[in-house]
């Protein structure tokens, strides 16, 4: 490497280290209060980055905060894909697999019509509508890192992660009540949480507070929703590419390296030749990615601008989270 390239990465990196330093710092203090209180750690983070929105301005660490909110998002979307393998979505046969391709499909799409009724751009009903039938905010922020720059979207992007982290939360305390009251069996309640919680985390504590084969149902039928992120990921990039270049004038890729990165890492995944251990680390590594990312995209936004969006996107997700209760229920009760 030539003396050129090394100085320009040491400049780089000197240019970059103080904003992801404080987006890890931001990070590691929402994992530590998640940790001893409860809440979701991607809410936490976002809290505490808005908190800290001034490091955003012009200054040392904008630069970095930038980086880090951008391509530190993609790395965290890209190392989800060690989360599934396809062993595990033929394990509970076709008709989970078929009640999750529909959930999702029928959910971005009544969301996204949903959003142009009540005033919005189609792209956030999509965004939106992911969210909560993907996997809560990883999806959201995922999308919107597939989706065409706008000068709404990081504000879309924090209202889509804070609401879709609230609702999971909540869900992850009324969901399992709701199975106990429609006397679910076991496996067909794992198969309702792990359909309708947004959230992986929130989505394991609910199905293990019921019972061990919930749980573990649960837990398979909620990485099959996140397994479709890839295609819809897919879907919002072809999107982009059809509305033309981004404003640097370049055209954006059909494939995001970050979605390839998914499926690259899925398809790994699924050869069992990945330790246990190795697994786990990518995971961890994964979560730690996303939640830096989260803590620099919070100070990037201001708390005015989220209170300017007003009571519509509000009833915009809590319909989307009953719609999909009540179509999942449906689907259960048809057979699938």
């Amino acid at each position: 490497m030539s003396a050129i390239a090394l100085t320009r990465i040491h400049s780089r990196t000197r240019e970059l280290a103080p904003g992801f330093i404080v987006s890890l710092i931001v990070a590691a203090a929402a994992s530590f209060l998640s940790e001893h209180y409860g809440a979701p750690v991607m809410l936490f983070a976002l809290l505490l980055g808005m908190a800290l929105n001034f490091l955003a301005d012009d200054g040392p660490c904008k630069a970095g905060i930038e980086f880090t909110a951008r391509t530190v998002l993609r790395i965290g979307v890209a190392l989800l894909g060690m989360r599934i393998t396809l062993e595990q979505m033929a394990a509970l046969g076709w008709k989970p697999i078929a009640l999750v391709v529909i959930l999702v499909v029928v959910t971005i799409s009544v969301s996204v019509i949903a959003a142009k009724a009540l005033g919005f751009q189609r792209l956030f009903g999509m965004l939106t509508g992911g969210a909560t039938a993907i996997c809560g905010a990883s999806a959201a922020l995922a999308l919107a890192a597939a989706l065409p720059n706008h000068p709404q979207k990081e504000r879309a992007t924090l209202f889509t992660v804070i609401g879709v982290s609230a609702l999971s939360t909540l869900a992850m305390i009324v969901y399992p009540m709701i199975a106990n009251w429609l006397q679910l069996s076991p496996q067909v309640a794992g198969v309702f949480l792990g359909a309708t919680i947004h959230d992986v985390a929130q989505v394991v504590g609910a199905g293990y507070s019921m019972s061990t084969e919930t749980g573990d149902t649960a837990t398979v039928v909620k990485l099959m929703r996140v397994a479709m992120l890839l295609p819809v990921i897919v879907t919002a990039a072809m999107i982009t590419r059809m509305q033309g270049a981004d404003p640097t004038g370049k055209r954006p890729p059909l494939l995001p390296w970050f979605a390839v990165g998914f499926l690259i890492l899925a398809c790994i995944n699924s050869t069992g030749w990945i330790a246990p251990a190795v697994q786990g680390t990518v995971n961890e590594l994964s979560r730690w990615c996303l939640v830096i990312s989260i803590s620099a995209l919070g100070m990037k936004t201001r708390l005015r601008e989220l209170a300017a969006v007003g009571i519509k996107p509000i009833l915009l997700m809590v319909g989307e989270t009953v719609f999909l209760v009540v179509l999942v229920l449906l689907l259960l009760r048809w057979g699938l």
